[in-house]
């Protein structure tokens, strides 16, 4: 589906959920995102710094049509339930714990977030929580992109304005490091688009082919996945640079 990024993002939070393409099939219950690439957060990857930092700004709110997209249908009625720990009578309160969520937005971008609480009631039982969100099309219209991060399997942006942003991200175009496949040539070639436009072309769903030689190296290498990754928009610029013309 085309689009012009100006058209189609989620950028002022002021005005709700700005342009978002919905895709549905009635007849099998299916309501999801068209555009924007739906993130399943696991509660092991919620340790690092920068996700912890994305999920401190996160605003409670009330469950909305669009918080029901990111669940399953038989799911939908744990959205309105209250957690196990201020109410024990609730459905949620199961024999074993807590299955309860907890619905948020993402004042920079008007995202919806849903997050999964297991809890375990037995000695040393499991405690954790896991997220659902979507990640944005591009980064706000007023800001360019600046540095990169990633880690356990995370991928983040900072903004020139110091701000933490999901990375960009166009559905059925996932992003991951390591290995010569999609994952690492969709990372690749979203990183070159950036840093050939100085931080400015900040919209998701780069081509493939697009990708730079020297940014697919380092996707696909082991190397760029371990521990927490950090590229400033000059260290991509000087990694394209210093790739042989004749290589």
């Amino acid at each position: 589906m085309p689009y012009e990024a100006r058209d189609l993002n989620l950028t002022d939070p002021t005005k709700g959920y700005l342009h978002f393409v919905l895709y549905t099939e009635a007849r099998l219950g299916v309501a999801t995102s068209s555009l924007n690439a739906e993130l399943d957060i696991e509660a092991q990857q919620t340790v690092t710094p920068h996700f912890q930092e994305w999920l401190s700004r996160l605003v409670p709110c009330e469950p909305n049509a669009m918080h029901c997209t990111l669940v399953t249908p038989m799911d939908i009625p744990t959205l309105f339930l209250p957690c196990a720990t201020q109410d024990k009578g609730n459905p949620s309160a199961a024999e074993a714990g807590c299955t309860c969520r907890k619905t948020f937005y993402d004042p920079q971008f008007g995202l919806p977030v849903v997050a999964e609480h297991f809890k375990h009631t037995g000695t040393g039982g499991t405690d954790q929580w896991s997220y659902q969100t979507y990640a944005p099309l591009e980064l706000r219209p007023d800001d360019s992109f600046s540095r990169f991060h990633t880690g356990r399997g995370l991928f983040w942006a900072r903004t020139e304005k110091g701000d933490l942003s999901i990375l960009p991200q166009r559905r059925a175009l996932g992003y991951n490091l390591g290995y010569n496949g999609g994952g690492p040539h969709a990372l690749a070639a979203y990183l070159t688009q950036v840093a050939t436009t100085d931080g400015q072309n900040t919209t998701a769903g780069a081509q493939y082919e697009d990708a730079h030689p020297a940014i697919l190296a380092w996707t696909q290498s082991s190397a760029a996945d371990r521990g927490t990754n950090e590229l400033s928009l000059s260290d991509l610029e000087a990694m394209m640079a210093s790739w042989p013309q004749d290589r």
